[in-house]
C-alpha cells in the first residue's frame, strides 16, 4: 500500500502476476493503474499530498519501464526505459494451468513468438525454482529473449515452495513436502510434450541454486523427459549440503539429514544419490565457480564426475567452471556475454534450435 494524490495506490500479486489498483480513503471507486497482464510491477514511494507517483514495469517481452502515474485520474506516461535490441510485440505471453502428480492445479506461463505451429518440436526451454517463499513473476533476460527471438519457446512454472498464493503454498513444497516441488516441475514438462509444444528430443530445463537441486531431481528422476539440462550454482548431496558455507541456514527448508526423520524423506530425492551406472541420461551442463561462498561448489563437481562415469547416453556431462565467480549476480558485462554465449550455445545444439539473424530494432 503506497500513499499518493489522496488516493491508495494498491499493489497486489495475482496467480503470479501484478495488478495495481487506485481506490479512494474509503475503498471506493476503485480503478486500475491500465499497466499489461503477465507483468511485475513495482511502486515507488510516495506522500499522500503528493500528486504523482512512479511504477516500474517489467515482462517477459517487455525490459523494465519506469512510468509516471497521476492518482488523481490514473493517467500513466513513460518516464525512462531500458533500450534493448528487442521487438517484444510478436511475441505472445500466456498463462495456463496444469494439474500435478497430487492433483493441485498449477500455473505456467508460456512465451513464444505468434503463430506457433503446435508440432510438438518445437526446442522448449522450462525454467522453474520453487522453494524458500521465492515468488517466481514475469521478469526480462536477455538469455530468454534470444531462445525466444530465435523461434523457442520459453515455458516457467510456479511451483509450490514460493509464495505466488501464500504461505500455504510455500510449505506444501518444504521439509517432507519437498517432493511436490518436483513433482509440480516434472507434470510441467509432461504437460508441455502432451500438448504439442514440444518433445523430450527437444526440451531443456533450467534452474539455478535451488532451482539446481529442482533440474537435478528432476533430471535424475524422470531423464527421459529431457535433452538437455542446464544446472547453476546446485545443492545436489543433500546429505551433507548442511556441513559447508551457509548450509546450516538452510536447515528450516530443507531438514537435516543429521535428524533420522529427516534424513528418510531427503535421502528419497538427494540427486547425487540416485545416479545410476549406465542410465540414459540427458545432455548436462553443470555451471559454477570457486568463489561461491553460498552453494559450496563441491556439488557442482562430484556431481559432473559422477555423472560422467555413470551416464550411458553417449551425451555430454559439463562442467562450466570459473574460479572468479560466485554465486550472485553483478558480473562485467563482457562475462555477462560470455557466459550467455556458452549456455546458449549448449541449449540450442542439443535442442535443435537454430541461429537466426533478427531484424534490427531501432
Amino acid at each position: 500500500v503506497t500513499l499518493a494524490g489522496g488516493k491508495l495506490v494498491l499493489g497486489y500479486i495475482r496467480d503470479a502476476w501484478s495488478l495495481v489498483r487506485i481506490v479512494d480513503r474509503d475503498g471506493g471507486h476503485a480503478t486500475d493503474a491500465g499497466l499489461k497482464p503477465y507483468g511485475s510491477i513495482d511502486v515507488g514511494s510516495s506522500r499522500w499530498k503528493e500528486t504523482e507517483i512512479y511504477l516500474s514495469y517489467v515482462s517477459f517481452t517487455t525490459p523494465v519501464v519506469i512510468s509516471r502515474m497521476e492518482p488523481s485520474s490514473g493517467r500513466l506516461s513513460e518516464w525512462a526505459k531500458e533500450t534493448v535490441p528487442f521487438d517484444g510485440s510478436g511475441v505472445e505471453v500466456k498463462q495456463v494451468w496444469y494439474k500435478s502428480k497430487d492433483g493441485t492445479r498449477i500455473p505456467m506461463f508460456v512465451a513464444a513468438k505468434k503463430g506457433l505451429i503446435l508440432d510438438g518440436r518445437t526446442p522448449t526451454l522450462l525454467y522453474g525454482y520453487g522453494g524458500f517463499s521465492v515468488s517466481i513473476q514475469p521478469a526480462f533476460s536477455a538469455t530468454w529473449a534470444a531462445w525466444i527471438e530465435n523461434g523457442g519457446v520459453l515455458a516457467v512454472a510456479n511451483l509450490r515452495g514460493g509464495s505466488e498464493f501464500g504461505e500455504a503454498w510455500h510449505k506444501a513444497g518444504m521439509l517432507e513436502n519437498k517432493q511436490n516441488v518436483f513433482d509440480d516441475y516434472i507434470a510441467a514438462a509432461e504437460w508441455l510434450i502432451a500438448n504439442k509444444y514440444t518433445s523430450p528430443d527437444s526440451l531443456a530445463i533450467q534452474g539455478g541454486s535451488n532451482g539446481g537441486l529442482l533440474v537435478g531431481v528432476a533430471m535424475t528422476q524422470r531423464p527421459e523427459l529431457y535433452r538437455a539440462v542446464l544446472c547453476s550454482v546446485p545443492l545436489l548431496d543433500m546429505l551433507r549440503y548442511h556441513k559447508f558455507l551457509l548450509g546450516p541456514l538452510w536447515t528450516p527448508e530443507y531438514g537435516s539429514a543429521d535428524d533420522p526423520k529427516q534424513f528418510a524423506y531427503i535421502y528419497k530425492y538427494s540427486p547425487y544419490h540416485h545416479v545410476k551406472q549406465g542410465a540414459k541420461y540427458p545432455a548436462v551442463m553443470f555451471k559454477t565457480g570457486d568463489a561461491d561462498t553460498r552453494v559450496a561448489p563441491l556439488h557442482a563437481r562430484k556431481m559432473a564426475a559422477l555423472m560422467q562415469s555413470a551416464t550411458g547416453s553417449g551425451l555430454p556431462v559439463l562442467l562450466h567452471y570459473d574460479t572468479s565467480v560466485g554465486h550472485s549476480a553483478g558480473l562485467p558485462v563482457t562475462k555477462e556475454i560470455e557466459d550467455g554465449t556458452d549456455v546458449m550455445a549448449f541449449l540450442m545444439s542439443q535442442t535443435g534450435l537454430s541461429l537466426t539473424r533478427p531484424a534490427p530494432v531501432k
